[in-house]
């Protein structure tokens, strides 16, 4: 039987979800394709929104836009599917060394998001730390299992989910819309995750896939109120339950997790934490990540019935929706996509 709706996604991870989502609210049709796997990279991801990064502990990119935009959106997206999906939880870093408490002091004057905890003294009796502790406010932290389950759910309740693998070959493209089995549609967007270094349309992109591992451990009496990194980040998940990681792993074999991820871990666990803890699940995954590190937000060049919203590499969380709301604004409404964003900076590339 004929189906017909009026844009296809292909993905529910948070790229998928959020543009399904707000091409949903204007009343149109729309379709997620999804296979529902358990380790896409959404899916292992800490949730965590930080403001901040690397050693030289500089701003991320466009996030006093994104990060409020993100905290709204996942509020929103909370309240329609009975959800709290986003809580602030600020980033208490510990110090490795001399240098990284230099480098973080120095930018104090400087960086509004940093600051000096108070009773830094009071998590000596979790932790041992040679050195100061430095803290990033606001960090917020996001439940992804259950923004993914709660907009999954509402999916299936409206017949908007086909969960199976997409397959590339069953896709026709006519002159003003596209063909999928027994599905037309006006249009199809690829939010396929680490899949887009691999799609037809869009493989000329520069992705620079990356593995990340993460384990997930039972910390009895670890408070949940923040996020603890020194090197590794120890993240609130449930319960007395965290999240640890992450790894960034350029050149790798397979996306398998490795021994020796799990290894490093206890290691540093037992010199940082006073309190016992348990590994109880090691998880790994390939981010869609890219050179850029800009996001590939738009229509394709050549084939104007095909879209992509991926490669958001590690800031997932707080751009996937920012953009996601761009690219359908720009669909439904011909408004701009911010042009370091736009995939049309490579038409030159996708023209081939």
């Amino acid at each position: 039987m004929e189906q017909q709706v009026d844009y296809i996604i292909v993905g529910q991870g948070i790229c998928g979800t959020f543009l399904s989502y707000y091409l949903d609210k204007p009343g149109k049709k729309i379709l997620v394709i999804d296979a529902n796997q358990p380790h896409t990279s959404t899916k292992v991801a800490s949730g965590v929104i930080n403001p901040v990064t690397g050693r030289r502990i500089v701003r991320t990119w466009m996030i006093e836009e994104v990060m409020p935009f993100a905290v709204e959106a996942y509020t929103q997206l909370g309240r329609e599917t009975d959800k709290q999906l986003v809580r602030q939880c600020n980033i208490l870093d510990f110090h490795p060394t001399a240098q990284m408490q230099l480098a973080f002091d120095e930018r104090l004057p400087t960086e509004d998001y940093l600051r000096i905890p108070e009773s830094a003294d009071y998590w000596r009796t979790y932790f041992n730390y040679p050195f100061a502790i430095g803290e990033t406010n606001p960090c917020w932290l996001i439940d992804l299992h259950s923004l993914l389950d709660g907009w999954c759910n509402r999916l299936r309740e409206r017949n908007c989910l086909l969960e199976q693998q997409f397959d590339h070959k069953q896709l026709v493209l006519e002159k003003s819309k596209v063909r999928y089995q027994n599905i037309t549609a006006e249009k199809i967007f690829f939010c396929d995750g680490a899949g887009g270094a691999t799609n037809p349309f869009f493989h000329l992109l520069p992705f620079a896939l990356n593995k990340g591992e993460a384990i997930l451990a039972k910390i009895p009496g670890l408070p949940n109120s923040n996020i603890f990194k020194q090197g590794l980040s120890i993240v609130p998940w449930k319960d007395d339950r965290f999240w640890i990681g992450s790894t960034y792993e350029w050149n790798f074999a397979d996306a398998n997790p490795s021994e020796g991820f799990r290894t490093k871990v206890e290691t540093q666990l037992r010199q940082w934490l006073k309190l016992p803890f348990e590994i109880v699940d090691h998880w790994a995954s390939v981010r869609p990540a890219n050179i850029e590190r800009r996001p590939f937000v738009g229509l394709h060049p050549v084939h104007h019935t095909i879209g992509i919203l991926n490669g958001m590499g590690t800031k997932g969380c707080s751009l996937a929706p920012f953009f996601a709301y761009q690219l359908s604004h720009h669909i439904i409404h011909g408004s701009p996509i911010h042009p370091n964003a736009d995939v049309k900076r490579f038409s030159g590339i996708l023209s081939k």
